[in-house]
């Protein structure tokens, strides 16, 4: 079989020419590189053309927009943050026209001149702000010297017309009454937001935006008239106002600062409220601090509402309104009370302020001479699951939503798995946690008819057009009935005879319904630390409740009973504010109330 090779083509003839291939390409070399040329720049064309499709077809807008931001210059026009003021419209804290001293190093030609006239003028080391302008970095142009300076201190040192001196209106925040309310009102930062109390809360109604004005400038900097100027006008934050009264703050204040002082307390707290509205007239906590200077921020909380502490025999309140309200006893019910001491069916050791024997003595009695082991007695006929009601229809162990940041709920034990020694001792406030703000709220209850209408400090706002709007706030509780209330309230004037545990509260001409509380206080470890806590809350005139103050007074040094150190400072704070508002002198005597059975 003969087989067939194929070739990659024709087989050439024996004494034929061989094809020239070599010829052939050497020859088309030429015509590939130029038509690999005209390809490549006809490729570039449309490169190109595609190119300027985009920059001024598609992306025309955008680029346009870019160069406009370029020229673009933008003066940011500062919102006037809003005043803070009382009930009356007199400020807390408010803005205030102030002027900044910068300095352009690159003007500067006489430096210890520049130097020597700003320091005198600001109370400033010369060679301090000589050394701000020769440190400046290399180009800078803009050197802060001084902020919040006054207008007149400004005016002068424009004045003087130093060569690279810059004096320009800014704003600050002023606080007229320094001291005055500050832990209420709060502060605010260097980039004047607000950073506690009502700055804080309200922090978006006082700002207001910033407006701002836009103008075009050519490549040397200078405006370009015929491009137009666009401005936003800024809007002023709104005028807040409390519910406080800045005289009455100040002298609850003064009053609260004095016993600390003279107590050697650690600290105190004051709280004075109309208890028909719910409104705080006066609020402050000592230690304070002065907004107008240099602050510790460990100071800027309001311990009234913030700290915490073991309430004691104020909290009796509690368990008498629920006796009362769920028809357990009556003022005059009879209650053993056994001597002080460990005794079968109790877990735990219950003490009165004084020792005694087996004593006999009315419901009032109990709460007039805040016998700890008579309320436990009452406390186990109402049963706890009641008191725990009771407890929360009061407020106690949730915040009292009063408009200032870091409130505290207090610390309650859950019922469920409550063991027995506290079963025993919550009913007179040991084993519990509660703030200054919550037992007036609770008082305040009594006082108002058996209706909670809870704490609040911020009235409302006004905005830029005078329109005042009110706040909101939670709706009002009904916690006993109209007449367990006043029950409870002339019971609660026992308290301040002759006979009860605070006759220092009481006010001449007036009926004074309150309560005393001593108790142990609580150490940084969570475990009594040989302190107190002495308090006294009360209201006036009883029969017609117009006003409340509480006085808590922590780590008293010497005595620490509540109707001894605590109930001077209420009947102060109490005489001013009747006098103050107009409060006329009661027209009945108090009740009389039999407190002790025995012969």
């Amino acid at each position: 079989m003969t087989t067939q090779r194929r070739t990659a083509g024709p087989v050439p003839r024996i004494g034929a020419r061989k094809p020239v291939r070599t010829r052939r390409r050497r020859l088309g070399r030429p015509a590939t590189r130029l038509r690999a040329s005209v390809s490549g720049v006809l490729l570039l064309m449309l490169l190109i053309s595609a190119r300027l499709v985009q920059l001024q077809g598609l992306d025309a807008t955008a680029y346009a927009a870019k160069a406009q931001e370029q020229r673009s210059h933008v003066t940011v026009i500062p919102a006037s943050r809003g005043a803070i003021v009382d009930r009356n419209g007199r400020a807390f804290a408010q803005d205030v026209d102030a002027r900044l001293i910068a300095v352009d190093p690159t003007e500067v030609t006489d430096i210890g001149g520049v130097a020597g006239g700003l320091s005198s003028r600001l109370g400033m080391d010369v060679q301090k702000v000589a050394a701000a302008i020769e440190g400046a970095p290399k180009g800078s142009r803009y050197v802060v010297i001084a902020h919040d300076v006054d207008v007149a201190v400004g005016n002068e040192i424009s004045a003087l017309d130093l060569s690279g001196v810059v004096v320009q209106r800014e704003v600050r925040r002023d606080h007229p009454g320094g001291p005055l309310a500050a832990q209420v009102v709060g502060v605010t930062g260097s980039d004047d937001q607000g950073l506690s109390g009502v700055e804080l809360t309200m922090d978006k109604l006082l700002a207001g935006t910033a407006g701002r004005v836009e103008e075009q400038l050519d490549p040397q900097g200078r405006v370009i008239p015929q491009a137009g100027t666009e401005e936003t006008p800024a809007v002023d934050g709104q005028r807040v106002r409390l519910t406080l009264d800045r005289d009455l703050q100040w002298e609850a204040q003064s009053a609260l600062l004095a016993q600390v002082q003279a107590t050697g307390s650690r600290g105190g707290h004051i709280v004075v409220m109309n208890p028909h509205t719910g409104e705080v007239l006066a609020l402050a906590s000592v230690p304070g601090f002065d907004a107008s200077k240099p602050i510790d921020p460990a100071k800027l909380h309001l311990g009234a509402v913030e700290n915490v502490y073991e309430p004691g025999s104020v909290n009796k309140v509690i368990t008498a309104a629920a006796a009362l309200q769920e028809g357990v006893v009556t003022p005059n019910t009879e209650v053993t009370v056994p001597p002080v001491g460990h005794w079968p069916g109790r877990p735990t050791v219950i003490n009165d302020a004084e020792n005694h024997g087996t004593e006999h003595l009315t419901f009032t009695g109990v709460l007039a001479q805040s016998s700890n082991i008579g309320t436990d007695e009452v406390a186990q006929m109402v049963g706890m699951p009641t008191i725990y009601k009771y407890l929360d229809l009061f407020g106690l162990g949730k915040k009292p939503g009063s408009g200032l940041p870091g409130e505290s709920a207090g610390v309650i034990p859950a019922l469920a798995g409550l063991n027995p020694s506290s079963a025993s001792t919550i009913p007179f406030g040991q084993g519990m946690s509660v703030t200054a703000l919550q037992v007036a709220d609770a008082y305040a209850t009594i006082a108002n008819g058996g209706l909670r209408v809870p704490a609040r400090i911020i009235a409302g706002s006004t905005d830029a057009k005078g329109i005042f709007r009110p706040a909101k706030h939670p709706a009002p509780v009904r916690v006993v009935s109209p007449q367990t209330a006043k029950t409870l309230s002339r019971m609660l004037e026992a308290v301040t005879g002759e006979t009860g545990t605070a006759p220092e509260a009481a006010i001449p001409g007036y009926r004074i319904a309150g309560k005393t509380g001593t108790a142990q206080a609580i150490g940084a470890d969570g475990r009594y630390d040989g302190g107190y806590v002495a308090s006294f809350v009360g209201f006036a005139p009883a029969e017609n409740p117009k006003l409340l103050v509480e006085v808590v007074l922590d780590h008293p040094q010497g005595a620490h009973f509540g109707g001894v150190i605590s109930a001077p400072v209420f009947k102060t704070v109490m005489s001013f504010a009747l006098r103050e508002m107009g409060i006329t002198p009661s027209g009945t005597k108090p009740p009389q109330w039999t407190l002790s059975l025995d012969k």
